[in-house]
């Protein structure tokens, strides 16, 4: 449809004009009611142009409206809709899953709306190129330029002026004057092709035993075409990729549109080429560092069916693909695909939901699954497909333990001698190494030798990181920078300001001083910008450019280094501290995955951690291997205090700029919550408190929990509360239904 053809006539307000609802992306939980003229079409899902206000905004249609429906408005009151755009509609699974988001997240359904129209710019009509076709009117004289123009159009197929100047060797003037004769004639195409469709057809790789069998059951899952999710829980190295690629093929195969789901998808170079190994070409892909022409262009290429493959991040979760048959999320258990900003949601779980309500199959993979995820396929809602073994014949690495009270590293250093041992083999031997921290920067803390003084972000609850290679105290919550002061600004004492603690720039300092003839990089979301700079560092590993990597979790996700045998993981028990409940399953997932980077092709893998608590239940179960013993102990804590996945927890966040009226807020709300709790028990009240990071973005932060039993949904109860308050205009309200986060 043109854009013309799309603009109403402004109707009668009659009986014969259709009535229907138009839910718009703002931050509203209503859709408003519009009417359609006589003779137009407005159906259910279609995206409109409509009135409100001085203004026109975009929405959709989400239900068609009866007059007895609704007497609250006249007929005659109602505004008519402004334009039918020319897109498809938004399928029904996608409306019923933005107003299941909704009721789950108590967020408004025009937030959640939002996030499915998040490029406005996708809605308006294409931008169109012009093409050119052979026409019947030879030109009266055939020159040899001419003739290789003409020959190169004999297939049928519109070109560009510069397309068809350079496949067939002459200068633009040649085809220009072919056009101007009629032996060419315009054709109009759209500005962006899209992409070759996946090839499923083409030979697989080859696969174990147990890969085979694995990917055979998931591929009758996809022929089942019903609602199903499946764990693929498979060792590091296993393969599970190529497994569920097998799945990818069948839901191809089927003429069914695949998403799937990476919690880091700039760094998804290794996994776009071996996709492109398997079916020929990349599939399209969806995060934040995509421009606008690419956002735009790959939207309504999802919309209209002709991308059948995105790989993504969690907002690829929104996209509209009409057909989608299959939804794979790699790395489940990662908390990446936990949104904490606008509407508050888990991807992996929501992905679940899409699944169930457009009825198709979709595939949980991880070596490391969550508590949730296990318990999930324990009480038989999910199934599971395990690969217990590498693939290829790689074996798992050997793990150890440094006990740093034993044989810690000389005083000013952080590598211990055993580690320090160990990368001397490891690059004895030609092979490359990897030195693990989860800290960024130089130092987590500068403080005065003299008074004491630590310095903090003006804006949050933090200490600022020093950054050696920028010379810049950093907050990493908040974005605040200042260059080092020459004196402590407390006591204005001199030349005193000490950097305390390792981050990676020191254990990369420290390492060159060691080994000063290797070559060593560090790897952080500092250092890579995005995909093109993710691609080109990996590119340099695998030519054997870098002996070193030292990083923090962003080298635990999914590469594969066939010579890098040797992982050091410098501070192992750093996720441990703090009082969140997933301390301990969060921190024996990143180790277990970091450790996974070593030893996946024949030369066998060492990983070291170095720890003051080698006795801790996460260093043990790391060292023998125990996951499953790790795991029942970890299940049964959170069961015997009622944590999830056990049960549940909601947590209101209060925050504004004065902590006075915060706190006093706070205060009131959770007095009034304690007044109105439901007669038959099931819900308790933690709080409030100030958060652990109180301050944060220069907003002063308290929290409430809402706890309850697995089999109580406290939204209900949420939302009737959370209707009755009078929250002052300064202070904000979010609701975290399902919080990972803590701070």
């Amino acid at each position: 449809m043109a854009e013309s053809d799309a603009t109403l006539t402004p109707p009668e307000t009659g009986d014969d004009a259709a009535r229907i609802a138009v839910l718009l992306p703002l931050g509203l939980d209503i859709a408003y009611d519009y009417l359609v003229p006589a003779g137009e079409c407005a159906p259910e899902g279609a995206f409109v142009r409509v009135p409100l206000g001085s203004r026109e905004v975009t929405g959709v249609v989400w239900r068609t409206v009866e007059d007895d429906d609704d007497a609250s408005l006249a007929r005659d009151r109602l505004k008519h809709i402004s334009a039918v755009l020319p897109v498809p509609a938004l399928p029904e699974s996608m409306r019923k899953l933005v107003d299941w988001v909704a009721e789950y997240t108590l967020a408004k359904r025009g937030a959640v709306l939002r996030m499915v129209m998040s490029v406005p710019a996708a809605l308006e009509p294409a931008k169109m190129r012009l093409a050119y076709l052979a026409d019947e009117n030879l030109p009266k004289r055939l020159t040899p330029a001419r003739k290789r123009v003409l020959d190169l159009l004999a297939d049928n197929l519109p070109r560009g002026a510069m397309d068809l100047a350079r496949e067939a060797g002459v200068s633009a003037g040649v085809v220009r004057e072919l056009a101007k004769n009629g032996a060419l004639r315009q054709v109009s195409l759209p500005a962006w092709q899209a992409p070759e469709r996946p090839d499923w057809r083409l030979p697989r790789a080859t696969l174990s035993t147990d890969q085979r069998t694995t990917a055979d059951s998931l591929v009758a899952r996809i022929r089942e075409t019903r609602f199903s999710v499946t764990l693929l829980d498979g060792v590091t190295g296993s393969g599970k990729t190529e497994v569920y690629f097998e799945a990818v093929a069948a839901a191809l195969e089927a003429e069914r549109q695949v998403l799937v789901m990476l919690p880091e998808i700039s760094l998804s170079t290794q996994w776009l080429e071996r996709f492109r190994a398997r079916f020929g070409t990349t599939p399209a892909v969806w995060h934040s560092e995509l421009g606008q022409r690419e956002r735009r262009e790959t939207w309504r290429a999802v919309s209209t069916g002709d991308v059948r493959v995105v790989v993504g991040a969690r907002s690829a979760l929104w996209l509209p693909l009409a057909e989608l048959g299959l939804i794979v999320v790699d790395e489940e258990h990662d908390n990446a695909f936990k949104q904490e900003d606008g509407v508050i949601y888990h991807a992996r779980d929501m992905a679940v939901i899409r699944a169930r309500l457009a009825a198709f199959p979709l595939v949980l993979s991880s070596a490391t699954p969550s508590l949730e995820t296990l318990g999930n396929v324990r009480s038989g809602r999910y199934q599971i497909l395990n690969l217990p073994d590498r693939h290829g014949g790689a074996q798992l690495p050997h793990i150890e333990t440094v006990d740093m009270r034993t044989a810690p590293p000389p005083r000013g250093a952080w590598i211990s001698p055993p580690l320090r041992e160990a990368i001397a083999e490891s690059f004895a031997a030609g092979q490359q190494a990897v030195l693990f921290l989860n800290r960024r920067g130089y130092a987590p803390l500068t403080l005065c030798r003299v008074c004491g003084h630590r310095l903090e972000c003006p804006n949050c609850s933090a200490w600022l990181v020093a950054h050696r290679f920028s010379d810049t105290l950093n907050c990493h919550h908040c974005g605040y920078r200042r260059r080092p002061p020459e004196a402590c600004p407390e006591c204005e004492t001199e030349g005193r300001m000490a950097a305390c603690g390792p981050g990676v720039e020191r254990v990369a300092e420290e390492a060159a001083a060691l080994f000063p003839e290797i070559r060593s990089e560090i790897i952080t979301s500092d250092t890579i910008g995005g995909p093109g700079e993710a691609a080109e560092f990996i590119s340099r590993i695998e030519k054997r450019e870098i002996d070193l990597l030292i990083g923090t979790q962003i080298i635990a996700k999914g590469h594969h280094f066939p010579l890098l045998t040797l992982v050091g993981v410098i501070d192992a028990d750093l996720g441990l501290a703090g009082g969140d409940l997933r301390a301990a399953e969060r921190t024996y997932q990143l180790l277990h995955q970091v450790a996974g980077r070593a030893g996946r092709a024949r030369h066998p893998g060492r990983v070291l951690l170095q720890t003051y608590m080698p006795e801790h239940p996460v260093m043990a179960a790391l060292a023998t291997g125990g996951r499953a013993a790790f795991l029942a102990r970890e299940a049964e804590a959170r069961e015997q205090h009622g944590q999830p996945p056990a049960g549940r927890l909601a947590a209101i966040i209060l925050s504004g700029r004065n902590e006075a009226s915060v706190a006093a807020t706070a205060r009131t709300l959770a007095r009034i919550a304690r007044g109105d709790l439901p007669t038959d028990g099931g819900i308790e009240i933690l709080g409030p408190a100030p958060a652990a990071m109180a301050l944060l973005r220069g907003r002063y932060r308290y929290r409430l929990l809402i706890k309850c039993a697995r089999a109580v949904l406290p939204q209900p109860w949420l939302r009737r509360w959370l209707a009755t308050l009078d929250v002052p205009s300064r202070v904000t309200l979010r609701v975290d239904v399902d919080p990972y986060s803590f701070l």
